[in-house]
């Protein structure tokens, strides 16, 4: 029986540009930086674009992880993507990772 074993070579993130502080959140609900800090520690939060799909997320993330790691995707045998906001159904967001890498 073979063993396969599995390396982290690198890591990588992404953060979509737009920013929503608590500030901002406190003009269009009735809350306050103050109050929402207090009780989840959440100063600010990410806003995707409408573009910005989680394969689109995860396929910039992927490739900082690559150069993180100095390897090329050809390299890489397998993508793991958990998410609860996938882009669809199916095909699973794994995939248009690995298609968007090459």
């Amino acid at each position: 029986m073979t063993v396969l074993r599995a390396r982290v070579l690198g890591v990588g993130g992404y953060l979509p540009a737009r920013v929503l502080t608590n500030d901002d959140l406190s003009k269009m609900v009735d809350t306050s930086d103050e109050w929402i800090q207090e009780r989840t520690g959440i100063r600010e939060r990410r806003i995707a674009a409408p573009e910005e799909l989680t394969s689109t997320l995860g396929l910039h993330a992927a490739r900082a992880a690559l150069a993180n790691a100095g390897i090329g995707a050809d390299e890489v045998d397998l993508i793991v993507v958990a998410t609860s906001t996938p882009d669809e159904t199916f095909p699973a967001t794994a995939t248009k990772i690995q298609a968007g890498l090459g």
